[in-house]
């Protein structure tokens, strides 16, 4: 059994690959935008205009896999509940990753030394996705 984050970007999917591969080294292996669905698209589904946005696409971070879609493109992503921890080797590493990853979001806690990691913090980024910064001690 295998559980994987699935992120649905409301219409900037692709601007979070994007933006992902820069900050993160995410590397994209599946993309399929809802024009190169095989089946007919169930009427509502997406609004006009939307044929050119991701319908699904698969990326890795490190050894992590994550799914992500514009789901039904209405503008409007959330993200509530939950965070993405990002667990690294050295401070240097948190603070360069932190900042890439705040930059156009929106710190929630600074990064900065805890009882248990020498390097933590919590930041959204400009999607609203909610990271951990985390070095293993």
């Amino acid at each position: 059994m295998q559980v994987q984050p699935y992120l649905f970007f409301d219409g900037r999917c692709e601007e979070a690959l994007d933006f992902y591969r820069k900050a993160l080294g995410a590397e994209v292996t599946m993309l399929m935008r809802y024009k190169d669905n095989p089946e007919p698209q169930a009427p509502g589904m997406c609004p006009p205009g939307s044929e050119n946005k991701v319908m699904h696409s698969s990326f890795r971070i490190g050894e992590s896999t994550l799914m992500a879609s514009d789901g039904l493109c209405q503008g409007k992503p959330s993200f509530l509940g939950f965070s993405l921890s990002l667990t690294v080797a050295s401070v240097a590493e948190a603070e360069r990753l932190f900042g890439v990853l705040t930059e156009g979001g929106q710190v929630q806690m600074p990064l900065g030394r805890t009882f248990f990691s020498p390097m933590f913090g919590m930041t959204a980024d400009r999607f609203g996705v909610s990271w951990m910064v985390y070095v293993a001690p």
